[in-house]
């Protein structure tokens, strides 16, 4: 790379900075929000060996101007998701050009990771923190109703046999939805990158996501049940996090696994079409 891609590097490290202080109120939280940041070195490491032309420094006229307008609709909006399409477009309007074309379509589908390296689902998607709560809870509800348990429920808040459960914010798995969307879409990059498949993976995280969340409800209501409440509410529950993550992660393996079963053999790569066709 040359002198003129340093300094644009350091322009869209400048603007990414600007997103993340724009709206600090994720400092709170800064321990669970800030592992985000490795969709970065992430989506550096599945694009390697990065192959660049030595053509001079240009950028994509019109994916630049389509990136300066989604950031000044963003900020009009206080829509971090929208600066985060924003700066992965003004990304892309470099990357593009630089790269090899044999390398393209192959980088395109890793810039996903980009647009899930800013806090927008802590700051943007606090209604889907209380959908995942009030769907567990309901879930719940069914589930130990059809097992024949006594229950009764008034939106996130149920009474089984009895015992009080409440599904709070920190159960709505929000905090760490962000980062199960990173894992799965590495993991569906690996297995699927050259699948027709992949991008109808990445829908599928949502849903993964919201699976492994309401299992752990269900898993720590069983233990409150069995084991006492101070029990479910002590270092089990503090650990319920990670089991939501270990969940999806091995849901994501295996339905990527039968998706690419089902999918046949990879595509080949694009560099041999590419001096097929020259």
């Amino acid at each position: 790379m040359k002198t003129k891609d340093w300094l644009w590097l350091v322009v869209l490290a400048g603007f990414a900075g600007l997103i993340w202080c724009r709206d600090r109120s994720w400092v709170g939280d800064a321990s669970e929000v800030l592992p985000i940041l490795g969709a970065l070195p992430v989506f550096v490491w599945l694009g390697a060996p990065w192959r660049f032309q030595t053509e001079p420094f240009h950028l994509d006229t019109p994916r630049l101007v389509a990136a300066i307008l989604l950031f000044v609709a963003g900020s009009i909006c206080n829509s971090t998701i929208l600066l985060a399409f924003a700066w992965t477009l003004a990304v892309w309007s470099w990357l593009k050009l630089r790269l090899e074309p044999a390398e393209r379509t192959h980088i395109s589908r890793l810039l996903v990771l980009l647009v899930m390296a800013f806090p927008w689902v802590t700051l943007d998607a606090g209604e889907v923190g209380w959908w995942f709560r009030l769907s567990a809870a309901w879930v719940t509800d069914h589930v130990y109703s059809l097992i024949g348990f006594e229950v009764t429920r008034e939106g996130t808040l149920l009474k089984v046999q009895g015992l009080p459960v409440s599904v709070e914010a920190a159960c709505s798995g929000l905090k760490a939805l962000q980062a199960m969307l990173i894992a799965g879409t590495m993991l569906a990059f690996i297995q699927l990158g050259r699948h027709r498949y992949y991008w109808w993976s990445l829908p599928l995280l949502i849903a993964l996501a919201w699976f492994a969340n309401t299992a752990r409800v269900l898993v720590l209501t069983a233990i409150a049940l069995t084991f006492g409440t101070e029990f479910a509410e002590g270092w089990i529950h503090a650990w319920g996090g990670w089991f939501v993550l270990m969940v999806m992660f091995g849901l994501c393996w295996l339905a990527f696994a039968l998706l690419a079963w089902r999918s046949g053999p990879p595509a080949a790569p694009a560099a041999p079409v590419a001096e097929k066709t020259a």
